[in-house]
């Protein structure tokens, strides 16, 4: 009896979930067809339909990484620096699901940076994040929350001080506790929020 459409689609995401636990349990470094396969208790030769090469099951695998990581619920942002603040709360390892998540995020990095292609691909991601942060930034600069500069300059310091707290959690997580996390953020978002005083710099007579 020919296959459905359907069994198909079940089939696929039946390899999916297979693809993700692989992730979760070795990140990208352990994803291989072998690997894949054993989690879906079929042959490696059933997986060459859905991926011809390991490149293939890569590409797939940072395709689900996005797919998970836009389909996580995300907080309630509110305006200007609130706003601001539910954004990189929405990056940190805060709970189960987005410590895991990270953990094959962080994983994922030398993958990206040893194929041109995707180095390409991640740089448009981290860029297109950055523009978001830059808006919020130049919202909370609207309702005077924030103090005048460039939304892009103070957007890619915020993004690469939540994705270095994100390695500092992954790394040590009994120190970096979700709560120390929150309270970091909060002293950093204090900081760029302080009025600048601009008397320090200005030239001597």
């Amino acid at each position: 009896m020919p296959r459905t459409k359907g069994d198909h689609e079940a089939r696929r995401r039946d390899v999916s979930e297979a693809v993700w636990r692989v992730l979760a349990a070795h990140g990208f470094r352990g994803l291989t067809m072998r690997a894949v396969a054993a989690e879906l208790g079929a042959t490696t030769g059933l997986l060459t339909h859905y991926f011809p090469a390991k490149r293939d099951l890569v590409v797939h695998a940072l395709d689900l990484l996005d797919e998970r990581t836009a389909a996580r619920p995300r907080r309630a942002s509110g305006q200007g620096l609130s706003a601001l603040r539910s954004a990189l709360l929405d990056i940190l390892p805060l709970t189960a699901e987005a410590t895991a998540s990270n953990r094959i995020w962080v994983s994922s990095w030398d993958t990206a940076l040893a194929d041109p292609a995707l180095t390409e691909d991640y740089a448009g991601k981290y860029g297109r994040s950055r523009v978001r942060l830059a808006e919020r930034v130049a919202a909370a600069q609207d309702l005077g929350e924030l103090p005048p500069g460039d939304p892009g300059s103070i957007a890619s310091g915020a993004q690469s001080f939540a994705l270095g707290l994100v390695v500092q959690a992954l790394f040590a997580p009994a120190e970096f506790t979700p709560e120390h996390q929150v309270e970091l953020l909060d002293a950093y978002l204090g900081a760029l929020a302080a009025p600048r005083d601009t008397t320090a710099a200005a030239p001597l007579p």
